[in-house]
């Protein structure tokens, strides 16, 4: 009798031990320790479902997840403290990863191409140049020293620092919201900025035009690739219109192109696998203008600030969304490009992302888009 008694009340120490000590989260907070925090977040971002009470539970699991990760990325950040990539709580937070997925990384699709080719408008380019991304990228762990020694080296052959936006050839960062049209928002802008380099003059061209209109595989605001966007706004010689002609919906529409309508064509566009070579992606930007990238987005979710070096696959199968490369920093401990992005101004830097220099970091080199445009 007296070893059954023992048992049970063993039993209902360790039963009391669960309910007096809840399971830690990171930092050594318990969940509830969190929801303080969870009740600032939904204030500060005026979320629609504090008032929902299943969704408001559901949506802090989701921001528990994310607060974890958060910890997580940040312990692993490593080089200059002043440079050093922070991640934090975003606008994003309360989405679970699929959903972040789903909605934000469904919408750049290279591996979906089909041409071998770059195009000109007398397609006399070399062939061989466009590809669907090298299947020997870099692991993002790499270290990147001796990327950086070769980078320095040709410093004697490319200004220092290059910023596309101090050139007023950069138009305002946009928000994509629902729509997954990464690939339009970069490409066009790339444009946008070649078309104001050439005239000296800016104007915003219109996204929604491709998201209606583009062929070749591009699926709207479900979906598309950079280079099948310039490969077919060459191949039907369409003009891209201003947005004010043509303005941004965020959804599907009908087609409305005008056959006679003037605006900004393709003339020549590079689509590239840049791995192991991105002295070119800099040179290009230094001496041509802005470029359109693929990259893997995957753990931007929460991204605050400074240069991303590390936590991000450069596998061309993990390849999620596009931006749009304006400028580079040389002069920098950790150089690095400046990404635009189309998550908003309340994104990473007033929706900018520095991304380093020379291991092909978030995929960025696997698939690198360059064009000219006749105006």
């Amino acid at each position: 009798m007296k070893k059954w008694w023992n048992w049970v009340l063993a039993f209902a120490l360790a039963c009391l031990l669960f309910v007096v000590i809840p399971l830690s989260y990171p930092g050594g907070r318990s969940k509830e320790e969190l929801r303080p925090m969870f009740e600032e977040y939904v204030q500060k971002y005026n979320k629609t479902y504090k008032n929902n009470p299943a969704e408001y539970e559901t949506r802090f699991e989701h921001f528990v997840a994310s607060v974890m990760e958060i910890d997580d990325l940040n312990s692993k950040s490593r080089g200059p403290e002043q440079q050093r990539a922070k991640y934090g709580l975003t606008h994003l937070s309360d989405m679970s990863k699929a959903e972040f997925e789903e909605i934000h990384l469904s919408d750049e699709q290279p591996n979906r191409r089909q041409s071998t080719k770059t195009w000109d408008d007398t397609d006399n380019h070399d062939r061989n140049r466009y590809r669907v991304g090298n299947q020997q990228g870099r692991t993002p762990n790499e270290s990147h020293d001796n990327v950086y020694i070769i980078i320095r080296n040709k410093r004697a052959a490319l200004p220092l620092q290059v910023d596309w936006r101090a050139q007023g050839v950069i138009g305002p960062v946009k928000d994509q919201g629902l729509c997954g049209a990464c690939w339009a928002f970069s490409t066009i802008g790339a444009m946008e900025a070649m078309a104001a380099i050439s005239t000296g003059k800016f104007q915003p061209l219109s996204v929604q035009e491709v998201i209606d209109c583009a062929g070749l595989g591009n699926s709207g605001c479900a979906g598309g690739d950079i280079c099948l966007l310039l490969d077919w706004l060459l191949m039907t010689n369409t003009a891209v219109a201003s947005d004010k002609e043509y303005p941004l919906k965020l959804m599907n529409g009908v087609c409305a192109l005008n056959a006679n309508a003037t605006g900004v064509r393709v003339k020549t566009f590079t689509c590239d696998d840049l791995v192991g070579a991105e002295d070119k992606i800099l040179s290009t930007i230094a001496t041509h203008g802005p470029v359109a990238v693929a990259v893997n987005a995957l753990t931007w979710q929460n991204y605050l600030g400074g240069v991303i070096q590390y936590h991000c696959s450069g596998a061309p199968a993990d390849l999620n969304h596009a931006v749009e490369l304006v400028g580079y920093d040389l002069t920098a401990e950790v150089p690095y490009y400046i990404a635009k992005n189309s998550w908003g101004t309340g994104f990473g830097l007033d929706g900018y992302i520095q991304l380093a220099i020379g291991s092909n970091v978030c995929g960025l080199a696997n698939e690198v888009a360059s064009v000219d445009v006749i105006v």
